[in-house]
């Protein structure tokens, strides 16, 4: 559970590095490119464990990126939705619904 939970907050700070800058259309590209790096490293330092941990717990490298995309859908949903107040659309969640069988097949022993 370690490896999730780190893996839902570096998600959380990277969604932020990533697209939360949008909202801000008007300031420099340079400074949203700098502040999205300063965002990123605390990503960083929570994935680079989450992953690790999940590693030497037995996941395979496959099993983390699959587990990993799951969370940043999941994550970038609500930030979609609460903050940049986008329609969560039906064509969206049968998409994430192909995803999570992707998900069982890559756990499938």
């Amino acid at each position: 559970m370690k490896t999730i939970a780190l893996l839902i907050a570096s998600n959380i700070f990277m969604t932020f590095a990533w697209y939360g800058h949008l909202r801000f259309q008007g300031v420099a590209l340079w400074k949203t490119i700098l502040i999205s790096w300063g965002i990123a490293f605390f990503e960083y330092c929570l994935m680079v464990p989450a992953n690790r941990l999940g590693f030497a717990g037995g996941w395979t490298g496959f099993q983390l990126k699959i587990i990993q995309e799951v969370i940043t859908l999941v994550i970038f949903s609500v930030f979609a939705v609460f903050y940049l107040k986008q329609a969560f659309e039906l064509r969206y969640l049968l998409s994430f619904i192909c995803i999570i069988g992707a998900v069982y097949f890559a756990f499938k022993k």
